[in-house]
């Protein structure tokens, strides 16, 4: 059965209810925090799939939050919520492990389009080809294991968000293919997805860290200037 778990952070009572309410009308279970500390006690004992963080906290902000649970647990979806809409708040937390991010104020239609664009990468292993024989894509030093979730290079396993892993699971299926951000944000994050493309260029510089001798010099993603990113 799949994870619909979702955390929801934030040090506002009315909007962790606003969240709550939503969330639960669609579906999904919820579980709160109202500060860092406790929704990284929350996050242990509860092991929601996704989690929702306000960046701006007493104690612990949402950024340690997002790096802490990323760290214990790459696989699961984290969104950063903040209620500025400065470059520098956005790229701070996608650089610590953010799949997305929502912006205050936000509606609801948007609340629960991130949830669900989230919820469909974190559980990527349900949309497995009826009659497929194999649940892994190899390519090179590289083996996508759908089933597990998990990514190796040379038999040595490379963490991934799920972000990171559908992004690299639909380049590899669309390998030699030069694509533009548009595209790529369109395959990962959905169709009816809208915000800047900054988060393509976060999520393939995190990716380069993680799978290329000289990040620098990248030999797997390439750029194309003008257009976008191709693997090679």
């Amino acid at each position: 059965m799949e994870n619909n778990k979702v955390l929801i952070l934030d040090d506002e009572n009315a909007i962790r209810q606003f969240m709550k309410i939503n969330l639960e009308y669609q579906g999904y279970k919820t579980c709160e925090a109202a500060s860092g500390e406790e929704a990284l006690k929350v996050f242990e004992e509860e092991n929601p799939a996704v989690a929702i963080l306000d960046v701006m906290l007493p104690g612990i902000n949402g950024f340690e939050v997002c790096q802490k649970i990323r760290e214990k647990s790459p696989k699961t979806g984290i969104i950063m919520v903040s209620a500025k809409s400065q470059d520098i708040d956005k790229i701070l937390g996608l650089e610590r492990g953010a799949d997305d991010y929502i912006i205050k104020p936000f509606n609801p239609q948007e609340l629960i389009l991130r949830v669900r664009s989230l919820m469909r990468r974190v559980n990527l292993t349900n949309d497995k080809i009826e009659g497929e024989k194999t649940n892994s894509i190899n390519d090179g030093p590289f083996t996508l294991d759908l089933y597990a979730k998990t990514f190796y290079k040379n038999g040595q396993e490379i963490d991934l968000t799920p972000t990171e892993f559908a992004i690299l699971k639909n380049f590899i299926n669309s390998k030699g293919k030069a694509m533009t951000r548009d595209e790529i944000m369109k395959q990962t994050w959905g169709e009816n997805y809208s915000n800047d493309t900054k988060i393509v260029d976060v999520n393939i510089r995190r990716i380069r860290a993680k799978i290329e001798e000289d990040p620098a010099k990248p030999k797997y993603i390439e750029t194309v200037w003008g257009t976008g990113y191709r693997w090679n």
